[in-house]
């Protein structure tokens, strides 16, 4: 309630058109690179984050119901990605694939996600991802949106194995596609 509260009175006053983009919205929330560790689901200590929200980050998701994907290797070894819809909790976020350098992405598309399917990752694998649809303010529907770059894959039976490390920028501005470092304007 606190996030919408802030969106409307960052356009309080202001003309739609002027406000940031075509929903009336502005960007208040600066795009920033992050690097993370998640923990596969199954063979690691639950203590450890498995999940990741866009909007709050890594996640144990045996604590929270709300996550935009989660970490996992699957049965021939492979690293694997795993929408809300694959684990059957509906909330349908999903992955994708890109083919362009985490750096060239600009902003992220809104079609050709798997939602209900896992993503294969390997090093260097760069993925887009959007969280399920979220009330905005003024009636308006819409995801928040990243892209990650894998940087390493452990799938050793270690303590601080079975585990994925990405860099990730999200635009935490509802409304906004923009996935670059800065104040999305898009």
């Amino acid at each position: 309630m606190r996030y919408l509260t802030l969106l409307l009175l960052a356009c309080a006053g202001v003309a739609a058109a002027a406000c940031g983009n075509s929903t009336g919205l502005q960007a208040f929330r600066t795009n920033v690179v992050d690097t993370v560790s998640l923990y596969a689901l199954s063979g690691t200590l639950v203590s450890k984050p498995s999940g990741y929200a866009i909007l709050n980050g890594p996640v144990r998701t045996e604590q929270v119901v709300s996550f935009d994907f989660a970490f996992d290797i699957d049965t021939a070894g492979r690293a694997v990605f795993l929408p809300t819809g694959a684990l059957k909790l509906g909330q349908q976020s999903g992955l994708q694939i890109s083919k362009l350098a985490f750096d060239s992405i600009r902003i992220a598309p809104t079609d050709k996600y798997q939602l209900d399917s896992a993503v294969v990752v390997q090093d260097s694998s760069v993925v887009l991802a959007h969280s399920a649809q979220v009330a905005c303010g003024n009636g308006f529907l819409s995801a928040f949106y990243a892209k990650l770059h894998i940087l390493a894959i452990d799938t050793t039976s270690t303590p601080n194995g079975r585990r994925i490390d990405f860099a990730i920028l999200a635009d935490l501005n509802c409304g906004f596609r923009g996935l670059e470092p800065g104040l999305p304007t898009q």
